[in-house]
């Protein structure tokens, strides 16, 4: 009878404490209304907090006790340690397992993001889209600023590959240029020599008819 009565008083005790929980949440939550509205990382934050109370509270001391009732029947006060202990590591499980979701990912980067791109959303003068109706018309109109960017950027392309290309026609035009020039010189050069030649040639033919003049004098 003692044990049925303490069971009773820990129901009430455990329910009474979640009622607390849950307007302390509500008050929480008008709180923050009135303060303006969160970021969406402590919304977030916020959120799984708020679950995970809600997900502890299932795991109370009552539903602890009527799953292992003879062990509850034989020691209360060894019962409720364990029970306690369970909802230390089982709180702190669930926290890490929340921290690692944030982490691998980058939920605070990412919602950071997205509070960025409402803030300048606010600050377009411009009227949100909303679709017309009309699938055609709002593919198009989907669509078509896409590929204006994307013609844009092909212009973009296009006219550095023109420059890259006259770049490259002024140094090979320049390249033949000096070929030019340096065949030029060439040839002036072999000239020169065959001139050189012919010279010396008609010197060694005039030197040898004088030679043969002198001999037949004597």
């Amino acid at each position: 009878m003692e044990e049925s009565e303490a069971a009773t008083q820990k129901e009430t005790v455990c329910t009474n404490e979640g009622d607390e929980a849950s307007s302390q949440m509500s008050e929480a939550g008008a709180v923050s209304k009135a303060e303006g509205r969160w970021s969406r990382v402590k919304l977030f934050n916020k959120v799984m907090q708020t679950s995970l109370e809600k997900f502890i509270e299932q795991a109370s001391f009552n539903t602890f006790a009527r799953a292992f009732r003879p062990l509850y029947k034989n020691n209360p006060l060894g019962m409720e340690s364990i029970h306690k202990q369970f909802i230390e590591e089982l709180r702190r499980s669930i926290q890490e397992d929340i921290h690692r979701l944030i982490e691998e990912g980058r939920l605070e980067s990412k919602l950071n993001e997205l509070d960025k791109l409402e803030i300048a959303a606010k600050n377009n003068p411009d009227p949100a889209w909303r679709p017309s109706g009309i699938p055609e018309q709002d593919f198009s109109s989907f669509l078509k600023p896409y590929y204006k960017k994307q013609e844009a950027y092909m212009r973009l392309e296009l006219k550095k590959i023109q420059a890259e290309n006259a770049a490259l026609a002024q140094k090979v035009q320049a390249g033949r240029e000096s070929i030019a020039q340096t065949e030029h010189r060439i040839s002036a050069t072999v000239d020169e020599w065959k001139a050189s030649v012919t010279e010396f040639e008609r010197l060694t033919s005039d030197l040898c008819s004088s030679d043969d003049s002198g001999v037949f004098d004597v």
